[in-house]
């Protein structure tokens, strides 16, 4: 996929307006490879941790703002 496709996918992370996002959003937004938080949420060693919602992983929004330095 180009980055022009995935910029397409994914607004900014200052507009996003829900309070958390998917694996494959947190990935983007924090310039990771989706294994990479895959990583974080299983062995607790990321600057972020996901909530688990019936078995799947939600990243916080605000944990990704503050991580990549975007205003709230």
């Amino acid at each position: 996929m180009s980055p022009t496709v995935t910029n397409e996918i994914y607004p900014p992370l200052n507009e996003v307006n829900r309070t958390h996002v998917d694996t494959a959003a947190a990935a983007f937004y924090a310039l990771r490879k989706e294994q990479t938080m895959r990583h974080w949420a299983c062995y607790g060693t990321g600057p972020i941790q996901p909530q688990r919602v019936n078995g799947r992983l939600a990243w916080r929004v605000a944990d990704l703002k503050k991580l990549m330095g975007v205003e709230q």
